[in-house]
């Protein structure tokens, strides 16, 4: 059975030298931080605002991610809480050069929505 991508195209972006080790292998970091951009925007627009991230649990690192690959990442939004959103999060590499789509990474995130005095504030119903 074929794995397939769960939740929102959030994020697309491209795999760039500068973000490689010298192997070509693209640094973990700059993943996780794509991933924390995606999700920040779907928290930001499910609260209507402001919100920062205040965990990141259960990451796996599945398989590289190599310059050239375009990066897509997926974000489903699993659970609500008073000030806090649960966000599962999953990237997929698009290896054009061979015409593949695999998982690469996935995590579950955790924000807090945030007023202008950076408190938190509740997230607005649905």
């Amino acid at each position: 059975m074929t794995e397939s991508q769960k939740g929102q195209l959030s994020l697309r972006t491209l795999a760039m030298p500068k973000d490689a080790n010298p192997s070509g292998d693209i640094f973990g970091g700059w993943v996780l931080s794509q991933m924390d951009i995606a999700a920040g925007m779907t928290a930001s627009q499910r609260s209507h605002g402001r919100v920062a991230t205040v965990a990141i649990d259960a990451m796996s690192f599945r398989l590289p991610v190599f310059v050239g690959d375009i990066l897509c990442v997926y974000t489903d939004i699993i659970g609500i809480g008073t000030t806090s959103m649960k966000i599962h999060v999953e990237a997929w590499a698009l290896r054009e050069s061979v015409g593949m789509n695999v998982k690469v990474t996935e995590g579950l995130f955790t924000f807090v929505a945030i007023d202008k005095d950076r408190k938190p504030r509740p997230v607005p119903p649905a």
